[in-house]
């Protein structure tokens, strides 16, 4: 490279572009989905208030006190709990305050995991052992996994439409430098 490649103006633009392109990349925009979605986070922090099995709530449950240990709360109850509170809560308002792409994909993960852990909590509900005094699933735990499967699917749309625009990014950039080692070693042949 000559020394006026260094100092050439349109490569320091390029330089400032590629830079820009590279932030915008990490960053998403969901768009209307950004209201749905922290309607959906509001709604899931009420479901803990909400009875998961008789006279648990989902606060009960987190924190396995002592209404949870008297309707016999299974383990998968309070790992759905956990992961709701986690990745449907913490990183799904993380993702959004930062619209960070990473955040969001922690999130879209989370929430996936908590979805199916939400689907074994209501069936160990459902399957309890014959003369069991312990309840039924309750309305906070069955609103909470079909939330928790909403934002799963908002958080999937997100994520994978900043994917879509990455790559394209990525392939533009690839061509690119294609071009510029091309000119770099042929010439202008």
């Amino acid at each position: 490279m000559s020394n006026n490649e260094y100092n050439d103006p349109i490569e320091q633009y390029r330089k400032d572009i590629d830079a820009a392109e590279k932030k915008v990349a990490r960053e998403i925009d969901p768009g209307v989905r950004a209201m749905v979605v922290a309607v959906g986070i509001l709604l899931l922090l009420v479901t803990f208030a909400l009875p998961h099995a008789g006279s648990a709530n989902g606060w009960d449950v987190l924190v396995y006190n002592r209404d949870a240990i008297d309707e016999d709360i299974a383990l998968t109850s309070r790992v759905f709990v956990w992961l709701t509170l986690v990745f449907g809560v913490v990183f799904g308002m993380l993702a959004l305050a930062t619209r960070r792409w990473a955040l969001a994909w922690v999130a879209v993960a989370g929430s996936a995991v908590a979805s199916v852990f939400g689907m074994l909590a209501i069936w160990s509900r459902q399957t309890l052992e014959p003369g069991s005094s312990a309840a039924g699933p309750g309305i906070g735990l069955i609103l909470g996994w079909i939330l928790i499967m909403v934002l799963t699917f908002h958080w999937v749309h997100v994520v994978w439409q900043r994917t879509a625009i990455q790559l394209a990014a990525e392939e533009e950039r690839r061509r690119k430098t294609a071009d510029t080692e091309h000119h770099l070693l042929w010439g202008d042949r």
